[in-house]
């Protein structure tokens, strides 16, 4: 595992889940089913009925590079962060 802690830019579907996004300069599209992170992860107050604020799940780039990573959604500045990166 390797922590990350970068700014990245997300592409969601409609219902809010991840498609693909952009890391260090890298295109990925989202290549299993993202799943919702741990509550550990994401923000405490908020209700189960909403979406959540962090995924994981498995990236391809362009390249054929395959990694997992976990992203959570700042409400704060708006922005998503990449928290880990796994190999």
């Amino acid at each position: 595992m390797t922590l990350v802690g970068a700014t990245v830019t997300v592409w969601t579907g409609v219902r809010g889940i991840p498609e693909r996004f952009v890391w260090d300069g890298r295109r990925y599209r989202v290549s299993d089913t993202p799943t919702a992170l741990d509550v550990d992860y994401a923000a405490i107050t908020h209700p189960p009925d909403q979406m959540p604020l962090g995924w994981r799940f498995q990236g391809t780039s362009d390249a054929g590079e395959t990694r997992m990573f976990d992203v959570l959604f700042d409400e704060s500045r708006q922005e998503w962060q990449l928290l880990h990166t796994y190999v």
